[in-house]
């Protein structure tokens, strides 16, 4: 068949029948329209339920690795349908059927049994059984999505012919329900979000019997979905089982514990799964000097709520203190801005549990402006229980709506303290380890936009939890903000800075616009003194250079020689006689020397600041033992601290890093994707190469087209959905608006794809050349846009972002069902299904690097890798429209 030659209507308005089945009717072609774009979107809103159980019950990361390797099942489905393409050509509509049914069953099934392993990600080094119990996991939940993937590679090889309307409803379907899986989360608590996939999969089976399935499966279907939604919503509550089990070590369920313990609050949204407890163990003092306990007559007794979101926390939520309750608040180190700034006008860059807020109000600020991203958390707060406990805190505030770095970018106010403290829970660190998660209130562009914020005179306050050790996310902040200031004011960078910590509680850096003033310096130092915290930096900070080599190499032993407990004490014995000597009685800074009794993590502070004030961090950040780069906008990662060269030199001493569980399982994800995509992908090969594929021609680079497809396709998505976290400042929102926008965009273009194909070999080109164009501009300016973007109202965020989705993904939608109804019109049968098991399983392996090539190279790596995917595919596309010198059959 000349590719460039027309096709009669007819044929392109038919799902042919490559074995004489009757041609479809209108009302089952419509049928099978709807169960493919339903059944997509219930496979679609399955990946995201067990990504939220995983958040909620364990750690989101884990979920994340179950779902990118059960997505595998689409690559099992294409090798077997490979081997067996003729049987599964006859049978098509049985088998269809059949699969489809059992996926709800499947779904709930999967589900009970996995909550009913007790997987335990703590104990994952340690305890062989953890191991088993997560591959357990993964076979389990890859059971419904071989179910979907068997459904969906029988119609897509029934529809062969005319591939790209079945993608569009493929497409247009995931990415819709992908929409209402997001209202679901309004309504349903996690435990309870599988309602949203079984129904999507049930109105499937539904339009499927009414279609080409038959109205014979209407029953059948019916009983099978009243057994999966009963087995989930009252046979597991009546057997006692769990449809979500909290593992023991996230923070709710030391709250659930207590024996007073009371739950006040619950909220369901796509912001997050909220509960608020009260109990008499609640005590959350974030940083609180260990001088509290006897300088102060009384402490607050029940002082807090703690609130938890998706399971995590708690983030405290201060009650309305008495006035004699509020001395309380000088020993926190929030407090410090408030004691060299009188009457000043205040800016919480993110509102959290409310105690910095509370800190600025009981600190004499005639003015106080607060942001939160989270809406969740502003409706909780407006709330009866929290407006009763806080004494209805944000009527004393204004209160901004999204994220404070953008209404900072954008206003013209100038503050004088910005405060940043204490914006994650109990601290980035949690026992599941440290998420792969976008933090851009943390970037060296954001420390810039607070700067810049600052009234002449002005203080920025941060305050990190610094509960590592070695220090870890402490010194990135310290990276992030020497940078920010270098960037803004670099001549006086090193006279603006004032940082104090607590050994393993937090730190605090105090940036002033224009430099601290002698007077200023004392009252801190004074401060510091009385509440027994270190000083790691102040502008007259003298540091002892003899510790940084002994510091170091003590780290470097501590995690790399397998050496117990912290590095051992640095060798002084050849001291800088040079060095400043301790002036002891005066009340200056000691000298950080040895026999001060210095710990190891107070030292390797004091060295990095010194060595970011005089320009030799480069290469001490080479020779420290973790990964310290700055955050920026591009790499807004604290995630990803073991160097990619140390990554074989950590493979048996794990139990060190179980706080980088998050970061290690990316690179596990890939390399087990990796593996099982290339035995997937050789069982075609090995079995039946000679007799499938051996006439066909274009095969490698048929190949190398689908794989740069399904890697470049996710890639962008993957990549765009990190990029967005910054304009609409919540992952689940973003993933699901990019989710529905690129689908629903791509499968219009998969729609349109038809009207080209005379064209094809013109027009494919330019589409690859544009694609690549578009996503490489995107790489460069993306950033600023969404930058802009994010100070709007929340409704005209969400426009333009599928505004921006809309051009690239549109024009990706004509590739892949382009070469795929080519592949079906010149006869390529087997190779075609063969392409789909090709893109799926490269789609889980580009799912898998994103994160790796994100955290390592920045995030606009991954949008330009996709580019040049895309590029690439240009060549290799004619490779897949070569004709194979045979008739196709009919």
């Amino acid at each position: 068949m000349n590719e460039a030659s027309p096709i009669s209507p007819v044929a392109e308005s038919i799902v042919g029948d490559p074995h004489g089945d009757a041609v479809l009717s209108d009302h089952e072609r419509l049928g099978l329209y709807f169960a493919v774009g339903l059944g997509a979107g219930a496979v679609i809103a399955l990946q995201i339920d067990i990504m939220r159980v995983f958040s909620v019950g364990s750690w989101a990361h884990f979920g994340s690795l179950v779902v990118s390797l059960a997505m595998l099942g689409f690559g099992l489905t294409s090798a077997v349908m490979t081997l067996a393409k003729d049987w599964f050509a006859r049978h098509w509509r049985g088998v269809a059927t059949v699969s489809l049914g059992l996926f709800g069953p499947l779904a709930v099934g999967a589900n009970l049994y996995v909550q009913h392993l007790g997987f335990n990600a703590i104990f994952l080094v340690s305890d062989p059984a953890q191991k088993w119990k997560l591959l357990h996991i993964f076979l389990a939940e890859l059971t419904p999505f071989l179910a979907g993937a068997v459904f969906l590679g029988c119609v897509f090889l029934r529809s062969n012919r005319t591939f790209g309307r079945v993608y569009f409803a493929d497409l247009a379907g995931s990415g819709l329900c992908g929409l209402l899986f997001l209202l679901a989360m309004y309504v349903f608590v996690p435990a309870n979000l599988i309602a949203a996939p079984l129904g999507l999969w049930l109105a499937s089976s539904v339009a499927w019997a009414l279609g080409p399935g038959g109205k014979r499966a209407l029953l059948p279907y019916l009983a099978v979905g009243g057994l999966a939604f009963a087995g989930h919503f009252w046979i597991a509550p009546a057997l006692g089982l769990k449809t979500l089990a909290v593992n023991d070590y996230k923070g709710v369920s030391y709250a659930r514990k207590f024996p007073d313990s009371k739950r006040v609050y619950e909220s369901v949204s796509p912001f997050g799964y909220l509960e608020a407890y009260s109990s008499s163990y609640l005590h959350f003092a974030p940083g609180l000097s260990d001088n509290a306990g006897f300088s102060l007559p009384t402490m607050p007794a029940n002082a807090y709520l703690g609130l938890y979101i998706d399971s995590d926390g708690p983030i405290g939520v201060m009650r309305d203190l008495t006035d004699k309750e509020t001395a309380y608040f000088r020993f926190l180190p929030m407090v410090y801005p408030y004691l060299i700034k009188k009457d000043p006008k205040v800016f919480v860059v993110q509102f959290g549990g409310g105690i910095s807020t509370e800190v600025a109000l009981h600190s004499g600020a005639k003015d106080v402006t607060v942001a939160e991203g989270n809406r969740a958390v502003i409706d909780a707060f407006h709330s009866d229980v929290f407006r009763k406990f806080t004494g209805d805190i944000l009527s004393k505030v204004k209160v901004i709506d999204y994220e404070g770095r953008h209404f900072l970018a954008q206003t013209k106010e100038r503050f004088d303290v910005v405060d940043l403290s204490l914006a994650d829970s109990v601290g980035l660190s949690n026992p599941g380890g440290f998420a792969v998660v976008e933090k851009f209130p943390y970037t060296q562009e954001a420390m810039e936009t607070y700067m810049r914020a600052l009234a002449p005179g002005g203080v920025l306050s941060v305050t990190l939890w610094n509960k590592e050790e070695p220090p870890k996310s402490v010194l990135k902040l310290y990276a992030t903000m020497a940078a920010a200031a270098m960037a803004v004011a670099s001549r006086t960078a090193a006279d603006s800075f004032f940082v104090v910590s607590s050994y393993l509680s937090t730190a605090t850096v105090l940036y002033k616009n224009g430099g601290f003033t002698p007077v200023e310096l004392e009252t801190l130092r004074k401060h510091t003194r009385a509440m027994s915290f270190d000083e790691i930096y102040s502008p007259d900070f003298p540091f002892d250079p003899t510790q940084t080599d002994p510091t170091l190499k003590g780290y470097v032993e501590q995690i790399f020689a397998g050496a117990a407990g912290g590095p051992p004490l640095p060798d002084t014995a050849g001291a800088n006689p040079t060095a400043p000597s301790d002036p002891g009685a005066d009340g200056a800074p000691p000298s950080g020397k040895a026999d001060d009794g210095v710990l190891p993590a107070t030292l390797m502070g004091r060295l990095a600041w010194h060595a970011l004030m005089t320009g030799g961090w480069p290469e001490i950040a080479k020779r420290y033992v973790f990964n310290t780069h700055a955050l920026t906008n591009d790499s807004p990662y604290f995630a990803a601290y073991v160097k990619t060269a140390d990554l074989p030199r950590v493979l048996d001493r794990l139990e060190l890093l179980q706080d980088e569980w998050g970061y290690l399982l990316i690179w596990a994800t890939l390399g087990v994707a990796c593996l099982t995509a290339t035995v997937l992908l050789a069982i075609p090969v090995v079995f039946g190469w000679r007799t499938i594929f051996s006439r066909t021609r274009g095969k490698l680079l048929s190949v190398l087209y689908f794989a740069c497809l399904g890697a470049g396709y996710i890639l962008v998505e993957v990549g765009l959905i990190a990029h967005f976290v910054m304009a609409l400042g919540n992952p689940t929102i973003s993933a699901s608006v990019l989710i529905t926008g690129i689908l629903v965009f791509s499968g219009v273009g998969a729609l349109v794809s038809e009207r080209i194909r005379p064209r094809m070999r013109v027009v494919m080109p330019a589409i690859f050349l544009t694609i690549g164009g578009l996503l490489l501009l995107y790489a460069l300016a993306i950033d600023t846009v969404l930058e802009d973007i994010g100070a709007l109202p929340y409704v005209v965020r969400l426009v333009c972002c599928f505004v921006l989705i809309a051009p690239p993904a549109f024009l990706m939608g004509f590739p892949m069902p382009t070469a795929m109804t080519t592949l079906g019109r010149l006869g390529k049968g087997h190779l075609f299904i063969w392409a789909w098991g090709v893109n799926g399983c490269f789609s889980v392996i580009g799912a898998a690097a994103a994160p790796v090539i994100a955290t390592n190279f920045g995030l606009a790596a991954v949008i330009e890798i996709a580019a040049v995917a895309y590029l690439l595919a240009l060549p290799a596309f004619f490779g897949v429209i070569a004709e194979t010198g045979e008739p196709a059959r009919a």
